[in-house]
């Protein structure tokens, strides 16, 4: 079964954020009609508001980029926003869509949903399989509910409603604050300040041997329309590139795309996290799709974002 995107009224959550901006400019070329809306149009965190966009807008489907983010320290600073936000943001936008009559819809999630220690890559059938790395729980654990829910409300109503897993994303727009980011515009912000400040080195977090899997945010959008077109199951889907880097040969790579020749060093007294987190691409990949974006091409295109807005 496909679904067709011609002609189709489609709204994206989360449309101001790196993962919805970039599903708005994949769908440019679908012929179909985006709609989006602001806070000040509909908080997703509040259902009355979310109920009465739907009534009003009534799309024919909805892929879901909303979500409350952030990396390590912002799990650990925020546990209850992450939880609460994004728990009301999922379940109002699902309840919303089945009683619009939504045709289709596509939940995203994250790779922090798999057990810290899960076997390498990471296969679908993972999900629940083991305790959760820690340092992310409350966020891992509302992506859960989020699969469940997409779940529940295609057993029991027959929806075609999906979910995907992207790995870890970068890219235009993406959140540079380093309070709250994730590891790759943390890297590129510190090495950027490195250099312009003339500092001999730059410090990352932990030992630098954490292996990470990375995809840009114009392939994971182009991943997300594909399956959004050609998916239909029950079953999550992994979005990734299929290769991994360690944190220091990815601060190595940003150091030769940013031109700073000083020197990496380690906090050994910051957490590193997860040990290797590589995503399986076995099923994405059989459904016929894979990424064009290659890991250096990528950095420098979400370096010169950087460059030109902050």
């Amino acid at each position: 079964m496909t679904y067709n995107l011609q002609g189709k009224r489609i709204y994206v959550a989360g449309h101001r954020g790196m993962v919805g901006s970039a599903v708005v400019r994949r769908l440019a070329s679908e012929g179909c009609e985006v709609i989006t809306a602001d806070r000040a149009r509909a908080d997703l965190k509040r259902q009355s508001e979310v109920e009465a966009f739907f009534k009003s807008e009534r799309p024919d489907g909805v892929i879901m980029a909303a979500a409350k983010v952030g990396g390590i320290l912002a799990n650990d600073l925020y546990p209850a926003e992450f939880l609460y936000d994004n728990l009301m943001i999922e379940s109002n936008i699902v309840h919303a869509a089945h009683e619009a009559d939504v045709e289709k819809f596509l939940f995203l999630g994250s790779s922090c949903i798999y057990p810290k220690y899960a076997e390498q890559p990471i296969r679908e059938d993972s999900l629940l399989t083991g305790a959760l790395e820690p340092t992310n729980e409350w966020y891992a654990i509302a992506k859960i509910a989020g699969i469940k829910l997409a779940q529940s409300y295609r057993k029991q109503y027959g929806h075609d409603y999906i979910s995907a897993m992207p790995t870890n994303l970068y890219g235009p727009g993406d959140n540079f604050d380093l309070k709250t980011s994730h590891v790759m515009p943390a890297i590129i912000r510190k090495v950027h300040e490195a250099k312009m400040n003339g500092d001999k080195e730059v410090v990352v977090w932990g030992t630098g041997t954490p292996r990470r899997e990375f995809l840009h945010s114009d392939d994971c959008a182009d991943a997300l329309v594909f399956l959004f077109k050609n998916y239909s199951a029950p079953e999550h889907v992994n979005v990734g590139s299929g290769e991994d880097v360690s944190i220091l040969e990815l601060t190595q790579i940003v150091c030769e795309v940013v031109g700073y020749e000083g020197q990496v060093v380690n906090d050994l007294s910051k957490p590193d996290g997860t040990p290797r987190k590589l995503m399986s691409a076995d099923v994405l990949r059989g459904l016929g799709w894979q990424p064009k974006i290659g890991l250096k091409e990528g950095i420098l295109n979400a370096y010169s974002w950087y460059l030109e807005n902050h």
